[in-house]
């Protein structure tokens, strides 16, 4: 399976700067166990998994660590 992803340079001006997160525009296929999985992989401080809006919104995101889901900040 494929899934596209973007690396962003966040907390930052500068290209190559803060902190690193990667984000997966369509994650809507991927259950949390993969969710998890991925953000291990990536070993980044967040990784953010960019789902379908749920009512009255835009988007839905979550974040995981390498170890945890946290909340929206």
């Amino acid at each position: 399976v494929k899934y596209h992803y973007f690396i962003c340079d966040v907390f930052t001006e500068q290209r190559f700067g803060g902190n690193q997160l990667a984000v997966l525009p369509d994650a809507q296929k991927l259950s949390d166990w993969q969710m998890q999985q991925v953000a291990r992989e990536f070993n980044f401080s967040e990784t953010a998994f960019v789902l379908p809006a749920e009512t009255g919104h835009t988007r839905k995101v979550r974040i995981f660590t390498p170890t945890t889901e946290i909340p929206f900040a």
